[in-house]
């Protein structure tokens, strides 16, 4: 699934996304640029819908927002997984349909509700008690049912980030599974509810199946509990957070996920729905940037480059490890440099990559940062006033533009001076 090789170029070789040359990306659109390879998003999302054959996909757009990655799922018959009224905004401008969107998300507005009341959302994830009467009082003041899957908290470790975990008791996320039985009682009792079925999801970049089965079982004994009790519950929604391996890890095979996604399925006989951002779209991209400056400071080398912290947030955020690799592959004989790589902003945060093994770097070189198509444009921000970076996406030897850069009037238009400043 690998579409970022290198290949011959005037007698050199140079990294290519699919059939096109880094180096005509970077003439044509500047840098920093971020790259998707079309046929990654689409290897890898035929991957996971045969290994997970008879569960729905709901694509979770919080991982990369593009329209054009969105459509790329939609017209390979994926619906969405959203968290806000943006996002709802984005899935329907792509083309996805309404009843194949699923609201999450711990904290909707009155206005996010009526929005995706209004437009036909197929479910709503319901994580309080406060927000089931919200919603209901919602639904009944549009004259409409909301279909309802309370998502439980299952208390289960993800052993992941901390800052993506959200399956532990304690989180803010969810609905402690103990208090499952009476929300949803009372829920099949509202005038503007219908409880469909129960969701739950620990967290991301999961490199065990153990937590998933854990979270898994703990639905199907909650699913046995409420139907003893004559509630019919017909949707079981898992999540997301598959890993994928940035640097050295051995995330699950695609496979044995899906395995395990039809187990719980056999047991129950409920629709089954997965919910993946990362695993489908963080290999897919890439972060192209161009050495500014090289200097050495404090007996390291440094490699100064355009792109920084706000293009891409989750080294700072996470120390997050992404690959970094020359545009020009170099000889088989040159004495690699270890490199700290890091960019423009005045932060000492702002490192994209530290101790790299890299060639010896000049001025006007380029880079790529590797796997960012998850979490990196859609975290970026205009930092240092920075415009945001442009975006495009290969098929083959095309390329096209499906974001352009941000220039700095368009930045400062969002100013307004008040009248005694003016």
């Amino acid at each position: 699934m690998d579409a970022f090789t290198y290949r011959e170029e005037n007698g050199s070789r140079v990294l290519h996304a699919e059939g096109v040359s880094l180096t005509a990306v970077a003439a044509a659109f500047g840098t920093p640029t971020y790259c998707y390879a079309n046929a990654v998003l689409v290897a890898r999302y035929r991957a996971l819908a045969g290994a997970a054959p008879h569960a729905l996909i709901r694509y979770s757009i919080k991982a990369n927002d593009t329209l054009a990655v969105i459509r790329t799922f939609a017209r390979l018959g994926a619906g969405a997984d959203i968290i806000s009224g943006g996002e709802l905004h984005r899935a329907l401008r792509a083309g996805m349909a309404p009843d194949n969107l699923v609201f999450a998300g711990p904290a909707k507005s009155r206005d996010e509700m009526d929005l995706a009341l209004a437009s036909g959302v197929g479910q709503f994830n319901v994580e309080s008690p406060a927000e089931l009467d919200a919603l209901d009082e919602a639904a009944q003041a549009q004259g409409t049912r909301a279909p309802v899957a309370l998502r439980v908290n299952p208390d289960v470790d993800a052993d992941t980030h901390d800052k993506i975990a959200t399956g532990r008791r304690g989180d803010k996320f969810g609905i402690d599974d103990g208090e499952i039985p009476a929300l949803y009682a009372r829920a099949t009792a509202m005038d503007g509810i219908e409880p469909v079925g129960l969701a739950v999801h620990i967290g991301s970049q999961l490199t065990r199946l153990a937590p998933f089965e854990a979270a898994f079982d703990r639905l199907v004994a909650l699913v046995e509990n409420l139907r003893a009790a004559g509630h019919a519950v017909e949707r079981l929604g898992l999540g997301g957070g598959l890993g994928v391996r940035y640097r050295d890890e051995t995330p699950p095979d695609v496979a044995a996920y899906g395995a395990l996604v039809e187990r719980a399925r056999q047991r129950l006989g409920v629709t089954m729905l997965i919910e993946p951002g990362r695993w489908l779209v963080a290999p897919a991209g890439l972060l192209l940037t161009r050495v500014i400056a090289v200097k050495q400071a404090g007996g390291r080398c440094w490699a100064l480059v355009d792109a920084a912290m706000n293009d891409l947030m989750r080294p700072a955020l996470y120390d997050a490890w992404h690959a970094i690799d020359p545009v020009a592959e170099p000889a088989p004989d040159v004495d690699m440099v270890v490199t700290e790589v890091a960019g423009p902003v005045c932060e000492s945060g702002d490192v994209l990559g530290r101790a790299r093994q890299l060639p010896p770097l000049s001025p006007g070189d380029l880079l790529a940062v590797r796997d960012v198509g998850a979490y990196g444009s859609v975290m970026a921000s205009t930092y240092n006033s920075r415009p945001l970076p442009a975006e495009v996406m290969v098929r083959g030897d095309a390329l096209s533009s499906i974001r352009p850069r941000q220039d700095h009037e368009s930045l400062l238009a969002r100013d307004l001076a008040p009248s005694w400043l003016a």
